[in-house]
């Protein structure tokens, strides 16, 4: 084992900075990745870990990722009193952010008609549950963690759990209120077959697993007739978009989203001035002149 600390490390990911499951999963599958590249080779530079990692089919994403679990590592040596000379030359790679690619409305209402089951059940469940991604803009994570007493009906709100256990109230629709009350009472009894204080429920009986909202999404699309699985997260950048769209201020969606940072939210109002120019390309009368 080369990394000296590792145990300390990732006791104090989980227990001092109350960091996720998935979160301290990360960070082991990236300092794995470290120490094979030591293992490996045991007299290289750190500079050829950069090359290491491209090799091993990395996108820059995650090797910016991979560089930034290095560096936290490297930096929680010296904090405890170990010389961690790397660290000096670690630089992570420059990523180039993308636009968000939120669902349409005309995208949803396919994926919805297309959750349909022989189980007039396990068909409520599905409808839910692209109700909630739609109508929450939440994560998958905060998904699976709902519990039932997460939902307020009488104050119409949803408790979500954020990351690193952060909680916040999203208020939900007046719809969603009624279609979520409707789940509860005459669609959950039916399905749930364990005491489980899960909101949704899986074919199992039990809480459904980040795997299980992949699968459903993917089969739910192919059924939709799209080329290709629709994305967790497209949910959370369509419902940011639609909000921001109908002129909801940014530091609301923020606090809806939970972002720890406002920068962090306003890449949406990039995706509602792409769509401007594109309508105007698209409607004004200039676009249509022809040239003779």
């Amino acid at each position: 084992m080369s990394l000296s600390m590792w145990v300390e490390f990732f006791e104090d990911l989980e227990q001092v900075r109350g960091r996720s499951k998935n979160t301290v999963l990360a960070y082991r599958r990236d300092l794995d990745l470290y120490e094979e590249f030591k293992n490996k080779f045991p007299q290289a530079s750190i500079n050829s870990f950069y090359s290491f990692i491209e090799k091993k089919g990395l996108s820059t994403r995650s090797q910016a990722r991979a560089i930034s679990s290095l560096r936290t590592y490297f930096k929680f040596c010296e904090s405890n009193g170990k010389t961690a000379p790397e660290l000096r030359d670690l630089r992570p790679p420059k990523v180039k952010v993308g636009l968000p690619n939120p669902i349409t409305t005309e995208e949803f209402q396919k994926l919805y008609n297309a959750c349909k089951n022989e189980d007039v059940y396990k068909q409520g469940r599905n409808q839910i549950t692209l109700l909630l991604l739609y109508g929450l803009g939440c994560r998958v994570s905060e998904l699976i963690a709902l519990n039932l007493e997460h939902f307020q009906d009488d104050m119409s709100l949803v408790k979500l759990l954020g990351k690193s256990g952060k909680e916040r109230l999203i208020p939900v629709s007046s719809e969603l209120q009624k279609e979520l009350k409707a789940y509860v009472t005459a669609v959950r009894p039916h399905i749930s077959k364990s005491e489980s204080k899960a909101l949704l429920i899986n074919d199992r009986g039990k809480r459904p697993s980040r795997v299980d909202i992949w699968r459903w999404l993917s089969t739910w699309s192919q059924e939709a007739g799209f080329s290709e699985s629709v994305h967790p997260h497209r949910f959370r950048h369509g419902c940011a978009t639609a909000l921001l769209d109908s002129g909801m201020d940014l530091r609301s969606i923020q606090m809806l989203l939970g972002h720890a940072s406002l920068q962090t939210t306003q890449i949406y109002t990039s995706v509602s001035q792409k769509k401007m120019v594109d309508s105007v390309n698209e409607h004004h009368p200039l676009s249509q002149l022809k040239d003779d």
